[in-house]
């Protein structure tokens, strides 16, 4: 029955969270500690000589656009308009007269763990593989037919997945990039900067799954605390599912796929909300401790150090000969092979930020030659001032990690894929774009305290792109180096405890003893057993990355070349207030809207997609023709279950509906107010009637533009900026010779005259039946969300 498979879910996921909390609880004391010591002692490393900014992406949007998404309620294609802010949620909103009156949005998508695809063959293979049951024949009719030869797919192995569809290949080159870059950086949504919290929580997580014989690489530490334990919980639910829902599914494959996903997404948003208070819970116990923490360890460090290195020396006079055979015989010989597989395709992506960069400034000095001076450099500027947070322009760097292959070595050390380190790099080539440019900015926001003329200004920005550009190349390798370092030792220290598990682990329980109990909670044995294996490989990961930095292979520099104090003033420019170009250089006024129409109308990243001529209009209410006439059984589907059959007293259907808790939804304030905020994982909301039908009766008075707005033609000189050829030769400073390509225009949009960005608050809503719009079609609502 459907309310033994909803209690025996919530009980499984107690009984795995309960564990976890034992290990939090162990780990947070070690990383305490750790981050106590690192405060007293330092840390070493090369000083990097770029600046980082601190509010990056503040009061912008990355994109907003027309694209039509597929409702399964009632088997048709709505025209949606998209906002992505700078927290990178996606929000659907009916139409853009929606979003600018400031109406609650449709949908709120966080992409964390999801996959996104552009073809449905790809996407229909992913949910063979995952649906309970014999897998079915090749050949068979997909989930959806798509209108378009343009589809993108948002696939996930637990939540729901999302349909959408464009009309050109432009378009959906664009919404890929923008997408994904979406995924990738909700992915990452573990703070860097907590040096307590999320220590102690992915060596929680990694202990638990090492508990559970699951060493390696886990593709599902993505998103925050929350997320990454629902993943962790449904990981090992999921088969049990299958087992208990599985023989429940009836009919064709189209609609087991259809109620499997549903049920599947039903059971990870109620395990979502039971993690969240479980964690949560941990979170505050631990926190209470940390003070009386904090003092004992700043009175016994001493002590506490010598304790564990007395135990380190026990350990290792222990195990050292079994690790240092096995590193021998299972490891050296593979670590050149995987480091020069990692090389390759991480340097060719950090030299196309080198030259993303180089192109951009390059322009931008041209432009500035052409256009006058300073009339249009704080137009410019403020453009490049977004340039990591392009993802079109940051595409084609991001591509070169996508070529990363592990085959051979994936099987061997059990790295179930290369994404891990794909994703990683690719965050770390944006932050350090992000940090090029705005070293750029802060050394020639410096220089303009000056009167510099258009010769002069030429030969300026020339003169700091050079400099910027050596800084960056130091910088570039030593992150590239700390990221092999890394990735290796990911790949080959879960291998080795895994390996060493039958013969050393068995014999750690005797080292408990010398430990003092005043220490217990900041010295544990296995956090110090793994240190020793680390240890026991690390001395061979450190050569080969200084071998090949000797070898000056892929432009990394030797650990002797250091940069001391080069630009000793430069750090102190960072500490002033934020550069705004384009109040200081384009002779712009100063905003003086309200906060909330200001955020509506804040600037954007990419600009808005040109549609080709022919294409039908984004302004369509839907796309007409849809494929799949529902049958009469499908389409009350979403509405109310049918009988069960006969022996069957709980259907699936049943229990899809009992294990949907429909909850109120709060939305954040405003959509792009603050970087921080979290979004619901497809919350799914709907307007009242008595606001669908004015609004949509306006729109025909009005004759609002609902579509994709025309943006950037494409012989448009901007349209020349963002698709130029990769095959461009580096220029001559722009300041020699009067020869000087055709002048580069920035868009509307890039500049941000039109872009909105915000919505208005949204009130707390309890989900209501679908209801009837003008045009026939049922409003989303499979239940709302629990908030990620």
């Amino acid at each position: 029955p459907p309310q033994f498979v909803s209690s025996h879910a919530l009980e499984y996921t107690g009984k795995v969270l309960t564990e976890f909390c034992q290990f939090y609880e162990q780990q947070y004391g070690v990383a305490l500690f750790n981050s106590v010591r690192y405060e007293i002692e330092g840390g070493g490393g090369p000083q990097p000589q770029l600046l980082r900014r601190k509010v990056p992406l503040e009061d912008r949007t990355i994109f907003s656009g027309n694209l039509f998404q597929y409702l399964e309620e009632n088997k048709k294609w709505r025209n949606r308009f998209s906002i992505v802010p700078h927290n990178y949620g996606l929000v659907l909103y009916e139409n853009k007269l929606a979003f600018e009156r400031g109406l609650q949005p449709r949908i709120l998508i966080n992409s964390a763990g999801y996959k996104v695809l552009t073809s449905l063959e790809e996407y229909l293979e992913l949910v063979n593989s995952s649906l309970p049951g014999p897998a079915p024949k090749s050949g068979n009719t997909p989930i959806l037919k798509c209108p378009t030869q343009f589809p993108l797919i948002l696939w996930h192995p637990f939540a729901r997945h999302y349909y959408f569809c464009v009309m050109t290949g432009k378009e959906q080159e664009k919404w890929l990039a923008i997408f994904q870059d979406c995924a990738r950086h909700c992915n990452n949504g573990l703070s860097e900067d907590s040096k307590v919290e999320v220590p102690a929580f992915t060596d929680a997580v990694r202990m638990y799954r090492q508990s559970k014989e699951q060493y390696g690489t886990w593709d599902m530490l993505c998103g925050n605390e929350s997320q990454i334990l629902s993943n962790l919980v449904m990981e090992e639910l999921l088969p049990e599912l299958k087992n208990m829902i599985g023989p429940r599914l009836k009919g064709k494959a189209q609609e087991r796929h259809r109620v499997w996903i549903q049920v599947s997404d039903a059971v990870y948003r109620m395990v979502h909300g039971q993690t969240k208070a479980h964690y949560d819970a941990a979170l505050a116990k631990c926190e209470l401790q940390s003070p009386a923490m904090r003092s004992a360890i700043r009175t016994d460090m001493d002590q506490v150090i010598q304790s564990r290195e007395h135990l380190a020396s026990k350990i290792r006079a222990s195990v050292s000969s079994k690790a240092e055979v096995c590193v021998r015989n299972h490891v050296q010989p593979y670590i050149t092979s995987i480091l020069e597989a990692l090389m390759i395709p991480t340097s060719q992506g950090f030299a196309e930020v080198r030259e993303v960069f180089f192109k951009e400034v390059t322009d931008l000095n041209m432009n500035i030659v052409n256009e006058g001076g300073m009339d249009k450099l704080g137009e410019y500027m403020e453009k490049l001032s977004q340039l990591a947070f392009h993802p079109v322009k940051m595409q084609s760097c991001y591509e070169k990690m996508e070529l990363l292959k592990l085959e051979g070595l994936q099987q061997r050390f059990d790295v179930s894929s290369a994404s891990v380190f794909k994703q990683r790099a690719q965050i770390l080539m944006r932050q350090q774009m992000d940090d090029t440019v705005y070293t750029f900015e802060t050394l020639l926001h410096q220089e303009l305290g000056k009167s510099l003329s258009k010769d002069e200004l030429c030969k300026t920005i020339q003169r700091i792109l050079e400099r910027v550009l050596k800084k960056y190349d130091y910088d570039s390798s030593t992150v590239r180096k700390k990221f092999f370092r890394e990735a290796l030792l990911q790949i080959t220290v879960p291998f080795l405890l895994k390996k060493l598990a039958p013969t050393c682990k068995g014999d750690l329980a005797r080292f408990q003893e010398l430990i003092f109990e005043d220490f217990a909670s900041f010295i544990l044995v296995e956090n110090t057993y793994e240190e020793v294996v680390l240890q026991s490989v690390m001395k061979d990961i450190m050569m080969a990355v200084k071998e090949a930095a000797v070898q000056r292979k892929h432009n990394l520099y030797r650990d002797s070349i250091a940069i001391h104090n080069s630009d000793p003033d430069l750090h102190l420019l960072a500490e002033g207030a934020p550069i705004d170009w384009g109040e200081e250089f384009g002779g712009g006024q100063p905003d003086q809207d309200p906060s909330d129409e200001k955020q509506r109308r804040a600037k954007q990243v990419v600009s808005v997609i040109h549609v080709d001529e022919g294409a039908l209009p984004y302004d369509a209410a839907s796309l007409e023709g849809s494929p799949e006439p529902p049958e009469p059984e499908q389409q009350g589907r979403a509405r109310s279950p049918p009988p069960a059959s006969p022996g069957s007293p709980g259907g699936v259907k049943e229990l899809r509906t009992l294990l949907v808790t429909e909850l109120p939804v709060e939305a954040p304030a405003g959509v792009v107010a603050k970087a921080e905020e979290q979004l619901s994982n497809g919350a799914v909301m709907q307007e009242s009637p008595a606001t669908t039908a004015p609004l949509e009766r306006e729109e025909e008075e009005e004759a609002a533009p609902g579509g994709a707005d025309t943006g950037i033609p494409e012989d448009s000189p901007e349209g020349q900026v963002e698709e130029r050829g990769a095959a461009e030769a580096t220029p001559a400073s722009p300041c020699e010779g009067k020869a000087q390509p055709e002048r580069l225009e920035p868009s509307d949009k890039e500049t941000g005259e039109e872009a909105p960005a915000a919505a208005a608050p949204l009130s707390k809503l309890p989900v209501e039946p679908p209801q009837e719009d003008s045009h026939g079609a049922a409003a989303d609502c499979d239940g709302v969300q629990t908030q990620f």
